[in-house]
């Protein structure tokens, strides 16, 4: 759930799959991302549930376990899928049972599922070669359906963001305008590339998007908590992300210590109709 998405930190580089570096650097402390990522509306997993065939689901791009136990508890039989290892490990340590590689990479060894999902990951993979491979796994009728939070960080706290990264990370390849879109602007690009992927293959039908909001409440230190987990600062030295806390953390203090993050988790879904 990176609060600024790649189409707005890096928006003349290539699509968000061909950076592998950051795409990987999520393990980097696996327990506090698994500890502060927010988890998934019950009606987007009920609602997956309710229109496939058969109760076992393919998790893609799994990280620490935190969809995959969301489907466990609604009695799905989970495999993740997960490139970085250190993240697996946590997911097989919560009970989910997780293989180590790029979805594009990794082998189904004759493995057939009734639902593919993603848990804000499949902008990772590469679109097109990520549905074919989701059509050759799933049995007939069944489901591929990438979701992604869509975080809308209050003013006071985006513009306290833009402001220490532009100084604490003057190089980083950041969009102003672009971050200070809507949430939701900003993240249509990977809905639609994640839907072009699907009808090109000819295995599917036509894409829908599900669109599901609620909001959660964070404290100062909640917020500051989950901050490094978020693509922007895995990779950032201590002392300058010790920086980046600081200021946001003196941003929400004169909000009064707390704000309300406004999310929408949006899917987009298709059922298998055919061989791709």
């Amino acid at each position: 759930m990176p609060t600024l998405p790649p189409e707005a930190a890096r928006p003349s580089e290539p699509e968000p799959h061909r950076h592998r570096e950051t795409a990987e650097s999520f393990g980097t402390d696996a327990e506090r991302y698994d500890r502060t990522r927010p988890r998934y509306p019950d009606a987007l997993v009920g609602r997956i549930v309710a229109g496939i065939p058969g109760p076992d689901v393919l998790d893609v791009g799994c990280g620490t376990g935190i969809a995959a136990r969301q489907f466990q508890a609604a009695g799905c039989g989970v495999l993740g899928v997960e490139p970085d290892a250190r993240m697996a490990e946590v997911a097989r340590r919560s009970g989910v049972e997780a293989e180590v590689a790029t979805f594009e990479a990794w082998d189904p060894a004759g493995r057939r599922f009734d639902a593919v999902v993603a848990g804000t990951a499949w902008h990772w993979v590469d679109p097109l070669a990520g549905a074919v491979k989701a059509g050759r796994v799933l049995r007939p009728g069944g489901l591929l359906a990438p979701f992604w939070h869509v975080p809308q960080l209050p003013t006071d706290v985006l513009k306290a963001v833009i402001t220490v990264c532009e100084r604490v990370m003057p190089n980083a390849p950041f969009n102003r305008a672009a971050m200070t879109t809507p949430a939701l602007d900003m993240y249509r690009t990977q809905f639609t590339r994640a839907a072009d992927g699907i009808r090109q293959t000819g295995g599917f039908s036509d894409p829908e998007q599900w669109r599901f909001d609620w909001e959660r409440s964070y404290t100062r230190d909640e917020w500051l908590e989950q901050m490094p987990t978020q693509g922007a600062f895995t990779r950032l030295p201590p002392d300058k992300l010790a920086e980046v806390l600081d200021y946001v953390g003196a941003a929400i203090d004169g909000m009064g210590g707390t704000f309300t993050m406004p999310y929408a988790t949006v899917a987009v879904a298709a059922t298998r109709t055919g061989a791709p």
